[in-house]
């Protein structure tokens, strides 16, 4: 895909253009190779509780590990990152994420399986946090919204992951399944690793930004109150997204087939619309972002995701409950990509740390909140409250207008 800078965003001394083309691969890879390693763990997971004797409950424990190590971990990712490089960091949890995989097929007792997932969710909280800043700094470069490119790329990883791991998980153990993919994601990394060491980061060469803040590339300097407050405002947008993703990949299905009888392979393709949906609405951000601008794509972005969840939650019959699944993933696409941008142009690594760590916040509440709902009221209503959080995320991009020139 060629890329073009607009007139004037890189100066004679930055990197020349191939050499953006080439980190921009780079980047992109490592995107899609974090997308297909967590699906090949996911994917993993039944067979994996019934290997250790795990209980519903216990199991749900033990899973917190991967969260755990993710929170803990990325806000060190973020220190990481200032003192060594983005693309440093990145290719060394590009090593260790592959490496960990392996661990959880290798355990045979729920505590032990939640030990390990604490390793494992440190790689990869740490690999979110370097590549999304990584990415944060080229798209500065570059001059052209193409975030959302990256995390389609996550996206399509997964897709990739979860549909091969389906292919082999009647034929191969997880320990040999997933010992395939740590040999992939090695050998990913020792192709595209040496374009990220090769190549300085962008924001090593020249401030891009035509307002630029001492703070965000000097960590001898902490944010003022008011840049971190504005942080912790798209953190928040990145926490309404999460949210919506998390609580469609745990009760999309139960919702077709207990609310709506849908049969139990149309229920299950129900986050499959939602994902897909996702992915398209990520490859085409770009164009949108270029056309519409930031503020205006997250208004936007938030409302149809609020009105498709509407329809997906509240809808009266299967077909249009997929449908309003699609929708809301459309809509939700780029709000996630955009809010993690904006939080890294304001205070670099530290601030996509803090907002990694609000939006993967949002996953992990998303379930749990909607099951408590759904107990208390019924599970329609309770899937309503990612339609409402979709429009916060709107009004909050509203709100913050002024401060994210569009």
């Amino acid at each position: 895909m060629p890329l073009l800078n607009k007139p004037g965003t890189v100066s004679a001394d930055s990197p020349r253009l191939p050499s953006l083309t080439r980190l921009r691969i780079a980047i992109t890879v490592f995107f899609a190779l974090d997308g297909f390693i967590f699906a090949g763990w996911v994917v993993r997971i039944p067979a994996i509780k019934e290997q250790t004797g795990a209980s519903a409950s216990t199991l749900g424990l033990a899973l917190l590990g991967v969260s755990a190590g993710a929170v803990i971990t990325m806000m060190l990712t973020g220190r990481l990152c200032r003192r060594f490089g983005n693309h440093q960091v990145t290719v060394a949890c590009g090593v260790l994420l592959p490496l960990t995989i392996v661990l959880p097929p290798l355990t045979h007792s729920p505590l032990a399986l939640g030990l390990v997932l604490l390793a494992f969710g440190a790689a990869y909280g740490g690999i979110n946090v370097a590549m999304n800043s990584a990415a944060v700094e080229l798209v500065a470069a570059l001059g052209r919204p193409v975030m959302p490119s990256f995390h389609a790329a996550f996206s399509l990883g997964g897709m990739v992951g979860s549909g091969l791991g389906g292919l082999v998980a009647g034929h191969l153990s997880p320990t040999r399944h997933l010992m395939a993919i740590m040999v992939i994601g090695l050998v990913v990394t020792a192709a595209a690793g040496p374009t990220l060491l090769r190549h300085r980061s962008p924001g090593a060469h020249e401030r891009i930004r035509t307002s630029p803040r001492p703070e965000e590339h000097a960590p001898s300097h902490r944010p003022d109150r008011g840049t971190r407050l504005l942080v912790l405002v798209f953190g928040l947008i990145a926490l309404c997204t999460a949210y919506g993703e998390g609580a469609l990949a745990d009760w999309s299905a139960l919702h077709m087939e207990q609310d709506l009888h849908a049969h139990p392979g149309v229920a299950a393709a129900s986050y499959s619309c939602f994902a897909f949906a996702m992915t398209i609405g990520r490859l085409t951000g770009t164009t949108l972002l270029e056309r519409l601008g930031r503020t205006r794509t997250l208004v936007l972005g938030g409302a149809t995701g609020a009105v498709g969840m509407l329809f997906g939650a509240l809808a009266p019959s299967v077909w249009l409950a997929l449908i309003g699944f699609a929708i809301t993933g459309l809509g939700l696409a780029n709000l996630f990509p955009v809010a993690i941008e904006r939080a890294g142009s304001l205070a670099g690594p530290t601030g996509v740390a803090a907002a990694s760590t609000l939006g993967y916040g949002g996953m992990l509440l998303g379930p749990p909140a909607i099951g408590f709902m759904a107990d208390w009221l019924s599970l329609p209503l309770a899937l309503t409250s990612v339609a409402l959080l979709a429009a916060v995320a709107a009004t909050i991009g509203f709100a913050t207008r002024r401060a994210a020139v569009a």
